[in-house]
């Protein structure tokens, strides 16, 4: 069954949050970590125990380097990527993430990858799994993902293609994210930067990317495979 969430740069404030998680059927939010690269605050950091006690899922993004045509920081380099791993790594961390959770690191282009980007994005993708601690994944559009995942056999992705789901409070489509054009895709942002109208909230309205999962919480790993039967 899949399920429905959205992230958003901003922290919507406590308040919301708690009439969102009672009142819609949102269930998972993007946390973004901070300071990164190309994210140099936010104020969901401190928000994780409070947001898991309600019930909350979590997608954690790591805005990493990114090509000259985005905004952000651009030292796309393998060594840089290590030590972005190394820093995502601690910042999941610091926000109470538990051992193993999953970050998906941002890669805000469309179009197949560069060679500079592969790079980047591979070193950061080994670096994390030698650390041991945290689960790689990737967050990035439906025609970037093709040239990503030929890098490796990424255990998460979030992928953007942007479709008009008609969204609206308080039941948000929750959509089998396969639907997004890589079928593989545990999560799916099907719009951004759309405003929400929010009857009855301790705000009018929200503005948001909205987003569908097969999971309800996509921070945690996908289980092991079960153990064969024994004869």
């Amino acid at each position: 069954m899949p399920f429905a969430g959205f992230d958003a740069l901003a922290y919507p404030g406590d308040p919301l949050m708690t009439w969102l998680k009672a009142n819609t059927n949102l269930g998972f939010v993007g946390f973004y970590l901070a300071p990164a690269p190309s994210r140099p605050t936010s104020a969901w950091m401190d928000k994780r125990a409070a947001l898991a006690a309600q019930g909350w899922g979590f997608a954690p993004v790591y805005v990493g380097q990114q090509e000259q045509s985005q905004p952000g920081a651009h030292v796309l380099t393998p060594a840089q990527g290590a030590l972005d791993a190394g820093d995502a790594s601690g910042l999941m961390a610091r926000a109470g993430f538990p051992a193993n959770s999953v970050v998906y690191l941002d890669c805000e282009q469309g179009g197949p990858a560069s060679a500079a980007v592969q790079g980047y994005v591979a070193a950061w993708f080994d670096a994390l799994s030698a650390l041991g601690t945290f689960t790689p994944g990737i967050y990035c559009s439906h025609t970037t993902a093709a040239s990503l995942l030929a890098l490796r056999a990424f255990t998460r992705v979030w992928t953007w293609n942007l479709v008009d789901l008609k969204p609206a409070a308080p039941s948000f489509p929750s959509r089998d994210p396969a639907g997004s054009g890589v079928s593989q895709a545990t999560l799916w942002q099907y719009a951004q930067n759309v405003t929400i109208a929010l009857p009855g909230a301790p705000v009018a309205s929200l503005r948001v990317d909205l987003d569908c999962a097969s999971v309800a919480d996509p921070s945690q790993p996908a289980p092991p495979p079960a153990a064969p039967a024994v004869a």
